[in-house]
């Protein structure tokens, strides 16, 4: 009788090496479309079955063991390869299926206007989108092309920009009638919005002014920008939005910006994929079709 342990499952050992690559169960639940709790779950399964310890689990930090990292490098190498290889096959023998990766308020507001045109471009092939809601950190696996936000540091894709990232105070009209916007102070005690997964917006708006971080009266947060723009013009509060991404909102008046600053940051959007899908003919003339279209944003 074999006595050999079977292999993990690959939906275990995939967990895994997600975990791996942030060293958190919330960032890795986020790629994974599950629960903080689920990906704990199964985390400490594998473990339970290798009858080995692999992470260190601190108060609110992961840390790998010897096995773990070990085990880690060798998952990422053998699903990286597991990746090209699969899309090698896509590219070589399969229907042409063009899957792109973008947020879903970067879609509603710039691509889906678009997309009877990008059609049009490329008739013999099926675009498919998916609107990850943690996307624009990192390029998903199961995507050709994405778009990220970022400062162009992805060592590992073909990147090509598209607008600066630029940050603006956005409110509604009637919101504007009391405030004083002369002066940067009038923020303080206002309610402010918050976006769950940048939360850093407001700091980055006012190191960038060169001011102190604004003292909210009250917070309200949303986990997506649709959210937030609606709760903007609403009334609910003040927030950072990203022009020209949000342009639209402000061009039929539905919201308005409360200074005139506009933010300059480090921060581009970007289209990216792999390159061994460089020569791929859908994907660049998507690729540069994005950037033409998109060109005026800048």
């Amino acid at each position: 009788m074999n006595s050999q342990k079977q292999l993990p499952s690959l939906r275990a050992l995939r967990t895994f090496q997600v975990v791996g690559k942030y060293l958190s169960l919330k960032e890795a639940a986020d790629e994974l479309c599950i629960t903080a709790s689920a990906v704990s779950h199964q985390i400490k399964g594998l473990e339970e079955h290798l009858g080995i310890e692999l992470l260190i689990r601190k108060t609110r930090a992961l840390e790998f063991t010897q096995a773990g990292k070990h085990y880690y490098d060798y998952l990422s190498e053998m699903f990286a390869r597991l990746e090209s290889e699969t899309h090698q096959l896509w590219a070589e023998y399969g229907r042409k299926i063009i899957r792109i990766s973008v947020p879903p308020f970067f879609a509603s507001e710039k691509l889906l206007p678009k997309l009877d045109a990008l059609n049009s471009l490329i008739p013999d092939t099926d675009v498919l989108l998916s609107t990850p809601p943690s996307g624009m950190k990192d390029h998903p696996a199961e995507a050709d092309l994405s778009i990220l936000l970022g400062n162009d540091n992805w060592p590992n894709m073909v990147t090509y920009p598209l607008f600066a990232g630029h940050l603006v105070v956005a409110a509604a009209p009637s919101l504007m009638k009391d405030f004083d916007n002369s002066s940067f102070k009038s923020l303080n005690g206002q309610t402010l919005i918050v976006h769950e997964n940048r939360p850093e917006g407001w700091s980055n708006w006012a190191k960038a002014v060169g001011i102190p971080q604004p003292k909210a009266g009250k917070v309200l947060r949303f986990d997506s920008m649709s959210s937030i723009m609606q709760a903007v013009s609403r009334g609910l509060g003040f927030a950072i939005v990203y022009w020209p991404l949000s342009d639209n909102w402000f061009g039929d008046g539905q919201i308005v910006r409360v200074y005139d600053t506009k933010t300059i940051t480090d921060e581009y959007f970007y289209v990216a994929h792999r390159p061994e899908d460089s020569k791929r003919p859908g994907i660049k003339k998507i690729s540069e079709w994005l950037q033409y279209e998109l060109k005026h944003d800048g």
